[in-house]
């Protein structure tokens, strides 16, 4: 069984998942002389905004002159599936938390983390998409060889733009979730890993044997 303090973990972990239905998981912001303000995109759970009202369309707009693809949020299958996988280990979070079994926690913790880099690695794709695979004859603005693949983190130039891409509130939430959730599985394992690395101790250190008087065995 698992430790109040690891159950209690696990809870708050799966609950700060909660985070990540009321805030932004990422946000891509774009600067360039002829936008003193910026631009910017916000990648929510179920949906992709502008930071500001007409960012998404002013996005669209400029994307147009070099062949990239329009950004249609009903049109993308992971902002779908987005809620029902983060609410799915959630509730099973909480449910693991309340039954406290070792096992469990392992197994839930390992779905986190697989997930977790899943949707990461799917994201960059989905960057690398609408960065390469453009519509070259068609755009009015052709520059030969260039590609607009935003960075996963970081900043980086694109043309007279500069694109910066970050996690937002909802995304440190969520790796601060994975977090606490790795921590309340490695508590859960120390107990078992001590008595291991006593046993081996006991195991390879040699036999003391009894002390002898001066005149023979005692």
């Amino acid at each position: 069984m698992l430790s109040r303090t690891s159950r209690m973990l696990l809870a708050a972990s799966a609950l700060l998942l909660t985070v990540a239905f009321l805030f932004p998981l990422w946000r891509i912001s774009l600067q360039a002389p002829q936008y003193p303000e910026g631009l910017g995109l916000e990648i929510r759970v179920n949906t992709v905004t502008g930071v500001k009202p007409q960012d998404l369309q002013n996005i669209n707009g400029l994307n147009h002159y070099i062949g990239m693809k329009v950004i249609e949020p009903d049109s993308i299958p992971e902002l779908r599936l987005m809620p029902l996988a983060l609410g799915g280990l959630l509730v099973s979070g909480l449910l693991v938390a309340a039954y406290g079994r070792r096992t469990l926690a392992r197994v839930w913790v390992a779905i986190f983390l697989l997930g977790s880099l899943a949707g990461v690695a799917d994201f960059w794709y989905w960057q690398y998409d609408y960065g390469h695979n453009l519509d070259v004859e068609n755009a009015p603005i052709k520059v030969p060889g260039m590609t607009y693949q935003p960075p996963l983190f970081g900043t980086k130039k694109l043309l007279n733009f500069t694109a910066t891409s970050w996690p937002a509130a909802g995304g440190w939430a969520a790796f601060g979730a994975l977090a606490l959730a790795v921590i309340a599985v490695t508590r859960a394992n120390g107990p078992a890993v001590a008595g291991v690395l006593k046993s081996s101790t006991a195991i390879a250190a040699p036999p003391v044997l009894p002390m002898h008087s001066a005149g023979g065995v005692s």
